[in-house]
């Protein structure tokens, strides 16, 4: 692909053509940015970066193979100073909070305009924190309110998959009586009516991603 002088080398990770064909489109467009990479999923999306070492990625979080989410934590343990924007449907506090804890420099949703799209990798590949404002609004709703633990996360997991608590308490090699406080303390932080709530809201905020 060709690369301008000085221009910003940008990595594409999406597995939906026709968005990998918009953003490289909009990019190219850029006088000072250059699509060098498209991955369709995560674990291409590590390996171009690895070769490519690219100024910025653009990171799908719902891909084949490897997660977004995954992909970020591998890019950033192959280069610390790697600048990465997630750009996916999905908001959820704790999704977004996961990811920048992994090491994404910014988080925007696909609904977007494209000119907020490009203004945020410019500012990644620069080292600027971009957060779109559905996904600030949701920082700001859950703001304070206790996170799920990771046994509780893993209890939610198998109330999601259909599991009665006799037998997730088997699985988990915990007493029934843990499992019922365990969910009882799910409902509390996540303000849920019943399980089933609560592994809706769960989802929506993305404590259930992989």
């Amino acid at each position: 692909m060709n690369e301008p002088d000085g221009a910003l080398r940008i990595l594409i990770a999406d597995d939906h053509p026709a968005m990998r064909d918009g953003l490289a489109l909009a990019i190219a467009q850029q006088s000072n940015m250059a699509v060098v990479g498209v991955a369709s999923d995560g674990v291409d999306a590590v390996n171009q970066f690895s070769t490519l070492r690219p100024d910025g990625v653009l990171m799908d979080l719902q891909m084949p193979r490897k997660s977004g989410l995954q992909a970020i934590a591998d890019i950033r343990a192959i280069s610390d100073d790697a600048r990465v924007v997630v750009l996916t449907s999905y908001a959820g506090d704790a999704r977004v909070a996961r990811a920048l804890a992994l090491g994404a420099t910014s988080y925007i949703l696909k609904t977007a305009p494209t000119e907020a799209i490009i203004a945020a990798i410019r500012s990644a590949c620069n080292g600027r924190t971009v957060l779109g404002p559905d996904v600030s609004y949701e920082l700001k709703l859950h703001r304070g309110m206790e996170p799920l633990s990771p046994r509780e996360i893993s209890v939610l997991r198998l109330i999601a998959s259909g599991k009665h608590n006799r037998r997730i308490g088997e699985e988990l090699n915990v007493s029934e009586d843990t499992v019922k406080s365990r969910i009882k303390n799910i409902l509390a932080k996540l303000n849920a009516h019943d399980r089933s709530h609560a592994v809706a809201l769960a989802l929506k905020r993305g404590f259930l991603d992989h």
